[in-house]
């Protein structure tokens, strides 16, 4: 396992090179992100008794020990509320980590528990938490290595700069009561990522540099188009499924290994080498399925095993493990960030109606996990739907309920796109949307769909993360006053699922 710097490699074999031929060498990063406490194997994807943390570990542990290896987490590591699992273990699984992971970018949800429980977790890891751009109360960054906001690895004479930033939407999701510490602010992200790619590059004289989290999707592309000198960003937070990919328009690549550990990146770095300078010539890489195939570790299995009967029979729990109601057909969120699911279009025909509105919307980000064909527990329901996000009311002029539909439109691709209930469009192929349509009668959806006039007015549903969170989204809803409903998304589904067992 590479060790950070200051740590003398020995190596078994010398290099022979002479100035003029330059050797090649290469370093291995594996990187996973947004596990939210999903030690359990479960149904994605349309298969059974995927990923858990330990297949993970088995598949991570066969390479950490080489010294042209490099892994790590991208942040969000628990999860408050769900799974249960995440409730009452916290971060017991971050020590699972020691020796295979070399840093963890800080994810908002990380600090899901509060500072104590955040500096606990911390203390009981080998590897460095980081976050460039999260800076305390003496306005220093608050979260560091060896008093500096990055990590430097060396392995094989190449060095790597290691760095992570905290998105925008971090003012909004790590509240004062959860912060790390008093008075934390956050930093522009593209300001900070500027000033530590100049000190990894000028001072620090790095080989390659690369950012491991945690922002939104669109972030990623807009920091690798301003910055220039960062060589990879392993995506996280907008828990997007993307194979490895060059940003259009930059030397930057990315990859994103989507969520719970369904998936590792791996990303192989080559090196033309001659004397002490190095140059990257080469990125490759790929996504790598944490199927039923990929061998687990037996006795973190063991462990995974005992742990959730002990929560299952734990009485603060065991409500959970009880069923609610049965389905036929699985409800896939696959291709969700780019049209409805069919869980998107059952939860949201489920809020439209529970509100009486002629549509409604909600980012894909708040749909979580498939639900598996057969028995629906409590539990089951909570993974799908993990945030009890409030059903909101809005009335808006047609021209403003187009805005809206172009503004979700805009977000294809990221979990920022929204799934809707009794509102369709078509567009043209640049994106622009040309015309939008509404159930005409929101009590009666089988008298179908009529065209949005831009000043008839429209009541529209939303969740209160979309309308008051969201980016983008939040600035849009500010313009208008919501009517509180009193519902809330979750409690309508579970009681849609009771009615119809």
């Amino acid at each position: 396992m590479t060790r950070l710097l200051g740590v003398l490699l020995i190596l078994s074999t010398a290099c022979t090179s002479t100035p003029s031929q330059p050797q090649s060498r290469s370093v291995t990063l594996f990187h996973f992100s947004d596990y939210h406490s999903h030690a359990v194997p479960f149904y994605s994807e349309g298969e059974t008794a995927t990923a858990g943390i330990a297949r993970a570990i088995g598949y991570l542990e066969k390479y950490a020990s080489r010294d042209d290896v490099l892994v790590f987490s991208g942040g969000d590591m628990v999860n408050r509320g769900s799974p249960s699992w995440s409730d009452k273990y916290r971060c017991a699984e971050w020590s699972w980590f020691n020796g295979i992971v070399d840093a963890m970018a800080f994810g908002n949800h990380d600090a899901d528990y509060g500072p104590d429980v955040f500096a606990t977790c911390a203390g009981e890891i080998s590897y460095p938490v980081l976050s460039a751009n999260m800076f305390g109360a003496d306005m220093k960054p608050l979260l560091v290595h060896e008093g500096r906001p990055y990590a430097v690895f060396e392995s094989d004479g190449i060095r790597l700069g290691v760095f992570a930033i905290a998105g925008k939407d971090f003012v909004k999701l790590v509240g004062p009561a959860n912060s790390p510490a008093e008075s934390v602010s956050f930093a522009d992200p593209v300001a900070t990522a500027r000033e530590i790619v100049r000190s990894l590059r000028e001072d620090e004289r790095v080989d390659a540099v690369v950012m491991i989290g945690h922002q939104q999707h669109e972030e990623d592309l807009a920091l690798a188009r301003a910055v220039s000198g960062i060589d990879v960003i392993f995506g996280t937070h907008s828990h997007r499924k993307a194979d490895l990919t060059q940003i259009e328009g930059t030397e930057t690549w990315t990859i994103s290994p989507f969520q719970y550990l369904t998936y590792i990146s791996r990303v192989e770095l080559t090196f033309d080498c001659a004397g002490q300078s190095c140059r990257l010539t080469r990125t490759g890489g790929g996504l790598v399925e944490m199927s039923p195939r990929v061998q687990q570790n037996a006795k973190i299995a063991a462990r995974v095993t005992a742990m959730q009967k002990d929560l299952e029979q734990d009485p603060a729990y065991r409500d959970f493990f009880q069923p609610i109601g049965t389905i036929r057909r699985g409800l896939s969120t696959d291709g969700q960030t780019e049209a409805n699911s069919p869980l998107g279009s059952l939860v949201l025909e489920v809020m439209r109606s529970s509100a009486g509105a002629h549509a409604a919307f909600s980012t894909s980000s708040s749909f979580r996990e498939p639900i598996a064909p057969g028995i629906i527990l409590e539990e089951t329901l909570r993974a799908s739907l993990p945030y009890p996000n409030a059903i909101l009311l809005y009335t808006l002029r047609g021209d403003d309920l187009r805005q809206l539909v172009q503004l979700s439109v805009s977000r294809s691709g990221s979990d920022l796109f929204s799934q809707t209930a009794g509102i369709r469009w078509t567009r043209a192929a640049d994106g622009t949307v040309i015309g939008v349509e509404v159930l005409r009668d929101p009590s009666d959806v089988s008298a179908g769909f009529v065209a949005v006039r831009p000043e008839s007015l429209y009541r529209i549903a939303t969740t209160d993360y979309q309308a008051r969170v969201a980016a983008g989204y939040s600035e849009f809803f500010s313009r208008f006053t919501a009517a509180e409903t009193g519902l809330e998304v979750r409690e309508e589904v579970r009681a849609w699922f009771q009615r119809n067992r």
